[in-house]
């Protein structure tokens, strides 16, 4: 019966390409010509960061950025490249209540993270977004994705002891040194007992310069994390 009720409401509404409307056989994913314009990032990359890399030359040591940076996190994995044509499934996401792009980024995060669950997770934290910018929103992106990967792992996901307790201007609007003050101490963990000694991954959409994921963190750390690791869906790596 459900499956006859299913092949009826495809027929009048069938599965459409989440990028760019065509119909397709399957829900909640892309059509061949929209999928192969995805960039995945796949190694070479940098062991720590997760910097797309030229060779694997670099890859023992990690980027000269985290050479010379110092990143509060453990690791960090991104599943695509933040370009012109896979922005658009992403800020669809983020500002146009387009929430049955969850799946699919969900699976993608996941699959992006292997490097990292095989080190071991035990909670999943989303980047929070400020009391103010979520009246605004309605919803946190990051909290979306943060439930459906819970899903798939079997991890469990934590949206209440990491708090965002400074209304910052938007990171888009911020230069690359402008980004890092602009974020400083601006989370708190407010339940520091639930952390202590945990391993706890990060989500968030893109990973831009790092400075909103290695806040959260270094507040995360000073709780008493054991381990924190990063984990996006879309890096800028020009």
């Amino acid at each position: 019966m459900i499956k006859w009720l299913k092949t009826f409401i495809d027929i009048i509404l069938p599965p459409r390409c989440l990028l760019c409307g065509k119909v397709i056989h399957s829900d909640n994913t892309l059509c061949g010509e929209c999928f192969s314009k995805i960039n995945f990032i796949s190694k070479p990359y940098c062991k720590h960061c997760g910097l797309p890399l030229i060779d694997n030359t670099q890859n023992e040591l990690g980027c000269m950025s985290c050479l010379s940076d110092k990143n509060h996190f453990r690791l960090c994995r991104s599943a695509i490249k933040y370009d012109n044509f896979s922005k658009k499934i992403i800020l669809d996401f983020k500002f146009s209540d387009r929430l049955e792009n969850k799946k699919l980024l969900s699976r993608w995060l996941f699959i992006a993270g292997e490097d990292i669950f095989k080190q071991g997770i035990d909670v999943i934290i989303p980047v929070p977004l400020h009391y103010a910018r979520l009246f605004k929103r309605k919803y946190n992106q990051s909290a979306v994705l943060a439930e459906g990967l819970s899903k798939l792992c079997n991890i469990p996901a934590d949206f209440s002891s990491l708090k965002k307790i400074k209304h910052t201007t938007p990171q888009i609007l911020c230069s690359g040194k402008q980004r890092t003050q602009n974020v400083k101490n601006a989370f708190q963990v407010v339940a520091p007992e639930h952390l202590k000694g945990k391993r706890i991954v990060l989500i968030d959409d893109v990973y831009t310069t790092g400075s909103t994921l290695n806040e959260c963190a270094k507040a995360l750390k000073k709780a008493g994390a054991k381990s924190v690791d990063a984990l996006t869906i879309a890096r800028v790596c020009s």
